[in-house]
């Protein structure tokens, strides 16, 4: 059987947990590590249940929203260009904002994406967007 034309399985990014800032920032890290490879990918994210209340600008691991949205705008030229999806698997109790920014898809990421609360949904998904 030959498998060096097959598509990479997606990356599966399990955030799930972890502090909401913290994932935010480990899904960007992922993602950022990604498009270095130069090699199209689908990913899966698997996000964490919200916090209560507001989430503050400043997180415990020392990055803000400032500082994700800088990374995400430096990386969104390659997720442009490699990102086949991204599957965010969200708990049912996400803050609409949340999901409004999930639901943004290439407005935002810069790819297509697709929110589920069903893991198994999200892997078939990335994997059929690796495949085609």
């Amino acid at each position: 059987m030959d498998i060096q034309g097959a598509a990479p399985a997606p990356r599966e990014i399990d955030t799930s947990g972890l502090p909401m800032d913290q994932a935010q920032a480990l899904v960007l890290d992922e993602l950022r590590a990604l498009t270095e490879r130069a090699e199209p990918f689908a990913a899966i994210l698997l996000m964490p249940a919200p916090p209560e209340g507001r989430t503050p600008a400043a997180s415990a691991s020392g990055t803000s929203t400032a500082d994700r949205v800088r990374t995400l705008k430096l990386i969104r030229p390659g997720l442009t260009a490699l990102c086949r999806g991204l599957a965010f698997v969200a708990p049912a109790d996400i803050p609409a904002e949340r999901a409004e920014a999930i639901h943004s898809g290439e407005q935002l990421w810069g790819c297509p994406t697709m929110a589920t609360q069903d893991v198994t949904a999200a892997r078939a998904w990335a994997g059929a967007r690796v495949e085609g």
